[in-house]
Protein backbone atom coordinates (compact mmCIF):
# COMPACT_ATOMS: atom_id res chain seq x y z
CA UNK A 1 0.00 0.00 0.00
CA UNK A 2 1.35 3.44 -1.01
CA UNK A 3 1.80 6.47 2.00
CA UNK A 4 -0.75 7.79 -0.09
CA UNK A 5 -3.83 6.00 -1.16
CA UNK A 6 -6.80 7.29 -3.58
CA UNK A 7 -9.12 4.58 -4.65
CA UNK A 8 -12.38 4.79 -7.07
CA UNK A 9 -13.03 8.56 -6.05
CA UNK A 10 -15.88 10.54 -7.18
CA UNK A 11 -16.41 14.14 -6.87
CA UNK A 12 -19.44 15.99 -9.06
CA UNK A 13 -20.38 19.54 -8.45
CA UNK A 14 -24.30 20.90 -9.44
CA UNK A 15 -24.57 23.87 -11.90
CA UNK A 16 -27.65 25.16 -12.64
CA UNK A 17 -29.52 22.06 -11.20
CA UNK A 18 -27.59 19.45 -13.43
CA UNK A 19 -24.72 17.50 -12.03
CA UNK A 20 -21.53 18.00 -13.54
CA UNK A 21 -18.96 14.61 -12.66
CA UNK A 22 -15.35 16.11 -12.07
CA UNK A 23 -13.65 13.42 -10.73
CA UNK A 24 -14.69 9.65 -12.00
CA UNK A 25 -13.18 7.08 -10.23
CA UNK A 26 -9.83 7.94 -9.46
CA UNK A 27 -7.65 5.80 -8.46
CA UNK A 28 -3.74 6.80 -7.36
CA UNK A 29 -0.84 5.05 -5.10
CA UNK A 30 1.97 7.41 -4.29
CA UNK A 31 4.87 6.29 -2.24
CA UNK A 32 6.50 7.63 1.19
CA UNK A 33 9.23 10.38 0.43
CA UNK A 34 8.29 10.67 -3.16
CA UNK A 35 7.70 13.62 -5.43
CA UNK A 36 4.73 12.62 -7.30
CA UNK A 37 3.50 14.57 -10.63
CA UNK A 38 -0.21 14.83 -11.83
CA UNK A 39 -0.68 16.72 -14.96
CA UNK A 40 -3.47 18.49 -17.29
CA UNK A 41 -5.43 20.40 -18.96
CA UNK A 42 -7.38 23.27 -17.40
CA UNK A 43 -10.74 21.80 -16.24
CA UNK A 44 -9.42 17.87 -15.98
CA UNK A 45 -10.02 17.70 -12.34
CA UNK A 46 -6.39 18.81 -11.04
CA UNK A 47 -7.20 21.24 -8.52
CA UNK A 48 -10.41 19.71 -7.58
CA UNK A 49 -8.00 16.17 -6.50
CA UNK A 50 -6.04 18.22 -4.34
CA UNK A 51 -8.91 20.22 -2.17
CA UNK A 52 -10.36 16.81 -2.36
CA UNK A 53 -7.29 14.95 -0.44
CA UNK A 54 -7.40 17.05 2.31
CA UNK A 55 -11.23 17.73 2.29
CA UNK A 56 -11.29 21.47 1.17
CA UNK A 57 -13.87 19.62 -0.60
CA UNK A 58 -16.12 16.48 -0.16
CA UNK A 59 -15.54 13.97 -2.75
CA UNK A 60 -18.61 11.80 -3.02
CA UNK A 61 -17.04 8.72 -3.01
CA UNK A 62 -14.03 6.93 -2.65
CA UNK A 63 -10.92 6.21 -0.12
CA UNK A 64 -8.44 8.74 0.65
CA UNK A 65 -6.00 7.16 3.02
CA UNK A 66 -2.68 8.76 4.11
CA UNK A 67 -0.02 7.69 5.85
CA UNK A 68 -3.02 4.36 6.94
CA UNK A 69 -5.57 7.36 8.32
CA UNK A 70 -8.44 7.51 6.39
CA UNK A 71 -9.12 10.74 5.61
CA UNK A 72 -13.18 10.91 4.44
CA UNK A 73 -13.66 8.86 8.19
CA UNK A 74 -12.56 11.84 10.14
CA UNK A 75 -15.12 14.01 12.27
CA UNK A 76 -14.74 17.45 12.39
CA UNK A 77 -11.63 18.04 15.32
CA UNK A 78 -10.01 14.83 14.00
CA UNK A 79 -9.81 16.62 10.49
CA UNK A 80 -8.26 19.32 11.55
CA UNK A 81 -5.79 18.12 13.51
CA UNK A 82 -4.74 15.55 10.57
CA UNK A 83 -5.10 18.69 8.54
CA UNK A 84 -1.58 19.63 10.14
CA UNK A 85 0.19 16.49 8.58
CA UNK A 86 -0.77 17.95 4.69
CA UNK A 87 0.71 21.14 3.64
CA UNK A 88 -0.88 23.25 0.59
CA UNK A 89 1.03 25.50 -1.63
CA UNK A 90 -1.19 27.62 -4.38
CA UNK A 91 -1.25 29.55 -7.24
CA UNK A 92 -2.28 32.86 -5.99
CA UNK A 93 0.01 32.69 -2.95
CA UNK A 94 -3.25 33.71 -0.69
CA UNK A 95 -1.25 36.00 1.78
CA UNK A 96 -2.80 38.26 3.82
CA UNK A 97 -1.63 42.01 2.57
CA UNK A 98 -1.70 43.26 5.65
CA UNK A 99 0.37 40.90 7.88
CA UNK A 100 4.29 41.23 7.73
CA UNK A 101 6.12 37.74 6.04
CA UNK A 102 6.31 36.76 10.07
CA UNK A 103 2.90 36.76 10.59
CA UNK A 104 2.04 34.96 7.09
CA UNK A 105 4.04 32.21 7.89
CA UNK A 106 3.04 31.98 11.62
CA UNK A 107 -0.97 32.12 11.09
CA UNK A 108 -1.66 28.60 10.56
CA UNK A 109 0.48 28.15 14.18
CA UNK A 110 -2.01 31.10 16.01
CA UNK A 111 -5.45 29.74 14.32
CA UNK A 112 -4.25 26.27 15.90
CA UNK A 113 -3.34 28.49 19.55
CA UNK A 114 0.02 27.50 19.41
CA UNK A 115 2.08 28.62 22.50
CA UNK A 116 4.02 31.99 21.44
CA UNK A 117 7.02 30.46 22.22
CA UNK A 118 6.65 27.96 20.14
CA UNK A 119 5.47 29.91 17.43
CA UNK A 120 8.37 31.68 17.07
CA UNK A 121 10.89 28.91 17.11
CA UNK A 122 8.79 27.55 14.09
CA UNK A 123 8.69 30.49 12.13
CA UNK A 124 12.53 31.17 12.46
CA UNK A 125 13.49 27.61 10.77
CA UNK A 126 10.64 27.54 8.12
CA UNK A 127 11.94 31.09 6.96
CA UNK A 128 15.71 29.68 7.43
CA UNK A 129 14.75 26.77 5.14
CA UNK A 130 13.04 29.12 1.83
CA UNK A 131 15.33 31.62 2.35
CA UNK A 132 13.65 34.64 3.82
CA UNK A 133 15.07 34.86 7.28
CA UNK A 134 15.66 39.24 6.26
CA UNK A 135 12.43 39.08 4.85
CA UNK A 136 10.20 38.40 8.05
CA UNK A 137 9.01 42.26 9.39
CA UNK A 138 8.37 43.19 5.05
CA UNK A 139 5.30 43.22 3.89
CA UNK A 140 4.16 41.04 0.78
CA UNK A 141 3.16 44.30 -1.09
CA UNK A 142 7.60 44.71 -1.11
CA UNK A 143 8.29 41.12 -2.47
CA UNK A 144 8.71 39.94 -5.66
CA UNK A 145 6.58 36.94 -6.95
CA UNK A 146 9.17 33.92 -5.87
CA UNK A 147 9.64 35.47 -2.56
CA UNK A 148 5.65 35.51 -2.20
CA UNK A 149 5.97 31.83 -3.15
CA UNK A 150 8.63 30.99 -0.73
CA UNK A 151 6.08 32.48 2.10
CA UNK A 152 3.90 30.32 1.12
CA UNK A 153 5.44 27.63 1.21
CA UNK A 154 7.21 28.37 4.49
CA UNK A 155 3.35 28.72 6.09
CA UNK A 156 2.78 25.51 4.30
CA UNK A 157 5.76 23.86 5.98
CA UNK A 158 4.93 25.39 9.53
CA UNK A 159 3.18 22.45 10.82
CA UNK A 160 6.21 20.16 9.66
CA UNK A 161 3.82 18.12 7.61
CA UNK A 162 4.57 14.45 5.93
CA UNK A 163 2.60 15.83 2.46
CA UNK A 164 2.74 18.60 0.63
CA UNK A 165 0.12 19.38 -2.13
CA UNK A 166 1.54 21.72 -4.80
CA UNK A 167 -1.18 23.18 -7.05
CA UNK A 168 -0.12 24.89 -9.92
CA UNK A 169 2.25 26.33 -7.62
CA UNK A 170 4.64 28.38 -10.27
CA UNK A 171 2.55 28.83 -13.05
CA UNK A 172 2.23 32.53 -12.25
CA UNK A 173 6.10 32.72 -11.87
CA UNK A 174 8.70 33.29 -14.55
CA UNK A 175 10.82 30.56 -15.98
CA UNK A 176 14.02 31.50 -13.69
CA UNK A 177 11.92 31.83 -10.58
CA UNK A 178 10.10 28.64 -11.10
CA UNK A 179 13.46 26.84 -11.46
CA UNK A 180 14.75 28.46 -8.07
CA UNK A 181 11.35 27.07 -6.73
CA UNK A 182 11.85 23.82 -7.88
CA UNK A 183 14.97 23.52 -6.51
CA UNK A 184 13.52 24.75 -3.03
CA UNK A 185 11.23 21.96 -3.18
CA UNK A 186 13.97 19.15 -4.52
CA UNK A 187 15.85 20.05 -1.22
CA UNK A 188 12.94 20.21 0.68
CA UNK A 189 11.81 16.36 -0.42
CA UNK A 190 15.56 15.22 0.39
CA UNK A 191 15.98 16.82 3.41
CA UNK A 192 12.85 16.15 5.32
CA UNK A 193 10.94 13.31 3.09
CA UNK A 194 8.05 14.98 2.83
CA UNK A 195 5.83 13.73 0.07
CA UNK A 196 4.98 15.93 -2.56
CA UNK A 197 2.15 16.07 -5.17
CA UNK A 198 2.96 18.37 -7.89
CA UNK A 199 -0.25 19.23 -9.36
CA UNK A 200 0.67 21.14 -12.59
CA UNK A 201 -0.44 22.04 -16.47
CA UNK A 202 3.80 22.49 -16.64
CA UNK A 203 5.54 19.45 -18.22
CA UNK A 204 9.27 21.44 -17.35
CA UNK A 205 8.17 21.06 -14.12
CA UNK A 206 6.93 17.35 -14.04
CA UNK A 207 10.30 16.64 -16.08
CA UNK A 208 12.23 18.55 -13.64
CA UNK A 209 10.98 16.85 -10.10
CA UNK A 210 9.01 14.04 -10.36
CA UNK A 211 9.91 10.89 -11.19
CA UNK A 212 6.68 9.27 -11.23
CA UNK A 213 3.55 10.70 -13.13
CA UNK A 214 -0.03 10.33 -14.12
CA UNK A 215 -2.36 11.97 -16.68
CA UNK A 216 -5.44 13.25 -15.92
CA UNK A 217 -8.12 14.10 -18.29
CA UNK A 218 -11.82 14.48 -17.76
CA UNK A 219 -11.69 13.57 -14.13
CA UNK A 220 -10.22 10.57 -14.84
CA UNK A 221 -6.33 9.33 -14.58
CA UNK A 222 -5.89 7.60 -18.29
CA UNK A 223 -2.04 6.54 -17.87
CA UNK A 224 0.17 7.06 -15.56
CA UNK A 225 4.03 5.60 -14.37
CA UNK A 226 7.86 6.52 -15.19
CA UNK A 227 8.05 9.94 -15.96
CA UNK A 228 10.30 9.31 -18.71
CA UNK A 229 8.35 6.52 -19.51
CA UNK A 230 5.03 8.54 -20.06
CA UNK A 231 6.61 11.26 -21.77
CA UNK A 232 8.49 8.92 -24.64
CA UNK A 233 5.92 6.55 -25.17
CA UNK A 234 2.04 8.58 -24.15
CA UNK A 235 -0.75 6.23 -24.88
CA UNK A 236 -3.09 9.27 -24.13
CA UNK A 237 -4.86 11.83 -25.97
CA UNK A 238 -3.93 14.35 -23.63
CA UNK A 239 -0.16 12.93 -23.29
CA UNK A 240 0.05 12.90 -26.76
CA UNK A 241 -0.91 16.53 -27.40
CA UNK A 242 1.15 17.71 -24.55
CA UNK A 243 4.47 16.11 -25.66
CA UNK A 244 3.82 17.09 -29.12
CA UNK A 245 4.08 20.62 -27.69
CA UNK A 246 7.21 19.84 -25.79
CA UNK A 247 8.71 18.55 -28.53
CA UNK A 248 7.82 21.31 -31.00
CA UNK A 249 8.69 24.52 -28.63
CA UNK A 250 11.78 22.81 -27.20
CA UNK A 251 13.84 26.55 -27.36
CA UNK A 252 15.07 29.14 -25.21
CA UNK A 253 17.36 29.08 -22.00
CA UNK A 254 18.17 25.99 -20.56
CA UNK A 255 15.68 24.63 -18.17
CA UNK A 256 14.97 20.86 -18.01
CA UNK A 257 16.61 20.99 -21.26
CA UNK A 258 15.33 24.26 -23.31
CA UNK A 259 11.84 24.32 -22.69
CA UNK A 260 9.90 27.44 -24.07
CA UNK A 261 6.35 26.31 -22.84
Amino acid sequence: MGYVEIVGLRKSFSIRGHPLEVLKNVDLRVEKGEIYGIIGFSGAGKSTLARCINRLEEADEGEIVIGGVDIRSLDKQALLRERRNIGMIFQQFNLFEAKTVYENIAYPLRISKTLRKGIHTRVLEAAKVVGLSDKLAEFPGGLSGGQKQRVGIARALINRPNVLLSDEATSALDPQTTLQILELLKEINAKTGVTILMITHELDVIKYTCSRMAVLENGVIIENGNTNEVFGNSKSKTGEIFFKVYAEFQRGPEFTGGDGI
